[in-house]
């Protein structure tokens, strides 16, 4: 988990997909993204290059093993700053996240199966 975070971080993709099964399946807010691969060709990857930065904070992840299972439960801070592009200003965004995923112990590791995220506004403290 720690690595596919670190990547996101460095605004890149590379080293991911042998994180995840080959036949993967990632959620999304709500919605179906298919598999990580579809999901980086049309979702992650170019919204990537629009990106400044992205950092996350008080991350925390509870792992419970079960057999050739795995289940996770990430919850985290997290703030991306915008380029400005196709006429829109720069922006900087702040949310709070939370993901789950099962992963399967496959002959070369333990590689993500199902993925699901979704965040919402951090609340303003007055």
């Amino acid at each position: 988990m720690q690595c596919y975070k670190d990547a996101i971080q460095n605004l890149s993709t590379e080293g991911t997909f042998e994180l995840f099964v080959e036949d993967s399946e990632v959620f999304e807010q709500g919605g179906v993204e298919g598999t990580y691969t579809h999901y980086v060709e049309h979702h992650l990857g170019p919204e990537l290059g629009y990106f400044e930065s992205f950092t996350f904070s008080d991350y925390q992840v509870n792992v419970e093993l079960a057999g050739d299972y795995a289940f996770t439960v990430e919850t985290y801070l997290y703030n991306i700053v915008i380029n400005a592009h196709d006429e829109k200003p720069r922006r900087v965004i702040d949310k709070k996240g939370l993901a789950t995923s099962i992963l399967i112990r496959t002959e070369t590791g333990w590689r993500i199966k199902h993925n699901h995220s979704s965040s919402r506004a951090v609340k303003k403290t007055k």
